[in-house]
């Protein structure tokens, strides 16, 4: 049987109406929400051969931080296909999770999800490594060359380019050379690969120091503490430095919240780029910390320990800073500062994982656009409230980017809360109408000065008689 040619699909010289560049969670969205649409043409690109959302930390029994409501379509279209809900349906086990009563599902089954959606999508293409984004004056769209695993190189013109090419590790700069030397692999490492070594470091490293407050390192350090046996003479002894005042909760109150909200985000962009910076820096408990659950269970393991007299086998230090490493035979030497204290001290380890979060880079493939993107002081991409990048007059089409903005949008551009509402914002400027609305205004939070037609609530006349005060006084 023959298959008549798809008409809707472009032709060779017939430009998509928006191409992305990887397809990490965020580029999926925009990808399950431009699904369907009638009259937008979209590819997506990610040189993997298939979906993977962080492989090194999709340890068993880790959950999201957000609630499944936050997946690629709910809050911006829960009537799409690609919810979770529709998810479950479709894998038969909706009556389970509704029995499960849970809010926060399992890291492996987000992945899973995602992985679903990717498979699903027609626009979604792996195996597609973009090596360049170029501008073609004479047509006025950009050409994205991408290169498949058997090498063939493919050329595609883009009326609009959005790049989702996600984040890299970060760091810190004693570990570096370390973590770049091959002898060195396995026993220093960042926790973007712990699962690959976590086996090898549970039962050969004898002591694994784990770097940095986050999620992430609260999850290696509780992996690592349920190696050892139940009376904690098996396994590794760990210890834990972060650089942050405590190993603290994230901030998850409802009104806490609201920062993760379209209001924080247009209040944030209103403010001084020396405002923003401080502000980014004093709200790590918004990003950066860890689940109340998290911390709970680390504490019960550690109090396990002591049942019969028993000592865990385990030290946390916040406030720490690590200033340099120095091999020293089959382990290495830690320098260390209290910030308190201003003091030093030093620490033996058989492995470090840094587990020092991640970074918005900037693609090889842009470096044939480089000279027309107007980058910002710090070599940043200026993002407008619809997340176009500010490009060179010349440059007639459109390039948008998602999580590599929170210098400009503040501490919701790498949560997932935002990321349907985001990929709604930009798939309905890239189709120039409402495809999927969005809301003005949704919290109760005013961030910043009231609007001028707020309502004025007046003060309560104060009593004359305190005598017929029904509160009375309180001293």
């Amino acid at each position: 049987m023959t298959t008549a040619p798809d008409s809707t699909a472009p032709g060779p010289a017939a430009p998509y109406d928006l191409v992305g560049v990887g397809i990490g969670p965020f580029n999926l969205s925009l990808a399950a929400l431009a699904d369907g649409v009638p009259g937008l043409r979209t590819l997506f690109l990610d040189g993997r051969p298939a979906f993977s959302w962080h492989p090194g930390l999709l340890m068993e029994g880790t959950v999201l931080q957000v609630p499944f409501l936050a997946d690629l379509a709910t809050m911006a279209d829960p009537t799409s296909p690609w919810t979770f809900l529709n998810y479950l349906r479709a894998h038969g086990r909706l009556f389970p999770f509704f029995f499960a009563e849970r809010f926060h599902i399992p890291r492996r089954e987000y992945d899973h999800y995602c992985r679903w959606v990717a498979e699903s999508l027609p626009s979604c293409r792996f195996d597609a490594r973009v090596t360049a984004v170029e501008w073609d004056a004479d047509r006025g769209v950009f050409t994205v060359v991408f290169r498949s695993a058997a090498g063939v190189t493919e050329r595609v013109p883009a009326r609009q380019v959005v790049l989702g090419v996600g984040t890299e590790p970060v760091v810190p700069e004693p570990l570096r050379p370390l973590l770049a030397d091959p002898a060195h692999r396995g026993r220093v490492l960042h926790s973007a690969d712990y699962r690959t070594h976590r086996e090898t470091l549970a039962d050969r490293a004898g002591d694994v120091t784990v770097i940095g407050a986050g999620q992430s390192g609260a999850e290696v350090l509780l992996d690592l503490l349920r190696r050892q046996d139940g009376e904690g003479r098996g396994g590794p002894y760990v210890r834990w430095l972060a650089r942050t005042p405590a190993f603290a909760p994230m901030e998850y109150s409802k009104i806490g919240l609201e920062h993760f909200t379209p209001d924080y985000i247009r209040h944030f962009r209103s403010l001084p780029e020396t405002r923003r910076e401080e502000l980014v820096r004093s709200q790590w408990q918004l990003y950066k910390g860890v689940s109340a659950d998290t911390l709970g269970e680390i504490h019960d393991e550690l109090y396990e320990r002591t049942i019969g007299g028993g000592r865990p086998r385990a030290a946390l230090h916040p406030g720490t800073e690590l200033t340099a490493v120095r091999p020293d035979g089959e382990g290495y030497l830690l320098s260390c500062r209290n910030a308190d204290q201003d003091a030093e001290f030093t620490v033996r380890t058989g492995a470090v994982v840094a587990a020092t979060g991640y970074a918005a880079r900037r693609p090889d493939c842009l470096e044939p656009l480089a000279g027309l993107i107007d980058w910002d002081a710090k070599g940043r991409y200026r993002v407008d409230g619809r997340y176009r990048v500010a490009l060179d007059p010349r440059v007639t089409g459109t390039l948008y980017v998602q999580n590599a903005e929170m210098h400009s949008h503040g501490v919701g551009a790498p949560d997932l809360t935002l990321g349907a509402w985001r990929a709604a914002t930009v798939l309905n400027t890239v189709a120039g109408r409402d495809v999927v609305p969005v809301p003005e205004r949704v919290s109760w939070t005013t961030f910043g000065l009231p609007a001028a037609d707020a309502p004025v609530v007046p003060a309560p006349a104060r009593p004359e008689d305190p005598a017929t005060d029904p509160v009375g006084s309180r001293t």
